[in-house]
């Protein structure tokens, strides 16, 4: 049962339930259930999905986090964040008609895909995978699909449609509807006011549950304005009754672009749901485990793609109205899905008179929460070439299109890895007044140095792609230095060395040798010092170009060369 239970935390959750906690979670799972149904209709259609099936992939995501996902805490459900992702992948294969049926079969392969995925992952313990976005660029792309999305849910928002693909085509469309007059006065009034209500409450009473308090507002003002005969759209009666067990009828020409979309999804999910994960977990003061939150989201996104849902992540705004409502456990969750449920058997009509446009308002305003454009200044502050790499992904997003504006993001990120990686941070290290040890010279005006010797600091691996960087910076620092002089690397930072680095090592010592000068590595890592050993160097590096401190190398030097410091002041400083 142990065993089980480490794969299964459901049974580990039921287990340990504390009865006191049963009130808390009852309370809480009915208060989210009130943003758990339109947020979960809105989110479909923004993946271009009829609205009922927003709340099918709310009920079966949250029954199989409740089984197989390992936080007490966390709300999974339909996605802003991945709902133009969905989109961008299906309703090209939908076709022209845009059948509704075919759309919903894609998107549930879709969201087993994407489960799969990340239950592989999970399993392999590749939980890492999410470092492939960092920080900068998840925020261009974040800006980049915030400004996509609120573009796209405008023509909604003041009561028509634009047919344009992309950003900048969609954009057209809204600007030309304006003016030739395609929008709804009532549409665009309902939703205006929608949206200023989920604005001034998020903004001075975030206790109240904004979405709901606009959904309720909606509905009366449709009721008794009778928007509907005025030309408003309104969302329907549901069908009635629970999604059934399907497997898709995909055709098999559809399933490699469905497996592409789905691992951008994947690593969108997963990105989101270790960071909410995280933070949340902090509050607590419980530990993250990345692997089983990999197979808890992927069991949930298998479990609604099999009864007709769509992709899930976790919600940072549902997680938070759960830990604010001091929910303890997953029963809130499954006390939403159930609420969900008997509305879809009982009362299917009880959201008939919501305005599509109301919709548009809860889409636009999550789109917003997307966007951090405060972290993006302060980029410009802290480092130029991480605000470069935030606006490239922005760009990547709004010009070229969600799922390639996320390939653009992971290519950036894994670009400016190689690129630190190609052409790290050196130094030439010296002695400062008043302090002790060796530093970096760049860092003081005065400073003292041996004539005899340069000291060098190389802050990365040695690997293939810098080893010509870090031979040619060697060779300068050899050439200022008379006959008999040292180069002295100060190798700590060095914490791996591949084949190429080492045969580049072996041939520099044996150059520096040829020409009176001496290389000569201090303080290099013991396991970095067994990989130069196993590489079996012919000839070896001699034993005496090795030397346990920085202080003895130096030390071993002065006494070698007869050096003493000489103090340097910077040209410019007095």
């Amino acid at each position: 049962m142990s065993s089980l239970a480490s794969w299964v935390p459901g049974i580990t959750a039921v287990r340990t339930y504390k009865r006191s906690w049963l009130p808390r979670d009852v309370m809480t799972g009915l208060v989210l259930s009130a943003l758990l149904v339109p947020q979960g209709m809105a989110y479909a259609e923004l993946a271009g999905l009829p609205a009922v099936t927003g709340l099918y992939t709310s009920i079966l995501c949250l029954i199989g986090y409740a089984i197989f996902g390992p936080s007490r805490v966390l709300v999974l459900g339909p996605d802003s964040s991945l709902g133009p992702m969905i989109a961008a992948t299906i309703l090209p294969l939908a076709g022209a008609g845009g059948d509704p049926a075919k759309a919903v079969a894609l998107a549930s392969m879709l969201a087993i895909f994407t489960g799969l995925i990340m239950v592989a992952a999970g399993v392999g313990k590749l939980g890492f995978v999410a470092d492939l976005l960092s920080k900068p660029t998840i925020l261009g792309y974040m800006n980049g699909l915030a400004l996509t999305i609120v573009v796209g849910q405008l023509p909604k928002l003041l009561g028509f449609s634009v047919d344009a693909d992309g950003f900048l085509g969609e954009l057209v469309g809204f600007f030309a509807g304006i003016a030739d007059g395609d929008v709804v006065p009532a549409a665009a009034a309902i939703g205006l006011a929608s949206l200023a209500v989920i604005f001034v409450l998020g903004r001075w009473l975030p206790k109240i549950p904004a979405v709901l308090v606009a959904v309720i507002f909606a509905m009366v003002v449709s009721i008794a304005a009778d928007l509907e005969a005025r030309g408003v759209k309104l969302v329907g009666v549901l069908p009635q009754g629970l999604p059934q067990l399907t497997w898709p009828a995909v055709s098999f020409s559809d399933l490699l672009p469905l497996f592409g979309g789905a691992l951008g999804i994947a690593l969108v999910a997963l990105t989101d749901t270790i960071s909410t994960a995280t933070s949340f977990a902090e509050r607590r003061g419980e530990l993250v485990d990345g692997d089983k939150e990999m197979i808890g989201i992927g069991a949930s996104n298998v479990a609604a793609g099999l009864f007709q849902g769509f992709p899930v992540s976790t919600s940072g705004s549902r997680t938070a109205v759960a830990d604010q409502a001091g929910g303890k456990s997953q029963l809130t969750g499954l006390v939403g899905a159930g609420v969900i449920a008997v509305m879809l058997l009982a009362v299917p009509g009880l959201f008939a008179a919501l305005p599509q446009a109301t919709l548009g308002a809860v889409v636009i305003m999550a789109a917003i929460s997307l966007a951090d454009i405060p972290a993006t200044r302060r980029l410009w502050h802290q480092r130029k070439t991480d605000f470069v790499l935030s606006i490239t992904a922005f760009l990547g997003v709004t010009l070229l299109g969600v799922l390639p504006g996320i390939a653009v993001a992971v290519m950036l990120s894994v670009a400016n890895v190689f690129r630190r990686a190609w052409r790290p941070y050196q130094a030439e290290l010296g002695k400062v007044p008043g302090m002790r040890g060796f530093h970096d010279t760049k860092r003081f005006d005065t400073y003292s140095l041996l004539p005899n010797a340069a000291i060098l600091r190389f802050d990365a691996p040695l690997i293939f792609a810098n080893s010509g960087t870090f031979r040619e910076s060697v060779r300068a620092a050899a050439k200022r230095l008379p006959e008999g002089g040292w180069v002295i690397i100060a190798a700590e930072p060095i914490t791996d060395v591949d084949t190429t680095a080492c045969d580049m090592l072996d041939d520099l010592v044996a150059d520096l040798d040829r020409t009176g000068k001496r290389l000569v590595l201090a303080e290099l890592k013991d396991p970095v010092r067994t990989k130069l050993d196993a590489y079996g160097l012919e000839p070896d590096i001699p034993e005496d170009r090795f030397y346990p401190t920085l202080n003895e190398a130096v030390r071993a030097c002065r006494d070698a060369t007869g050096s003493q410091w000489q103090t340097q002041v910077r040209e410019g400083t007095v």
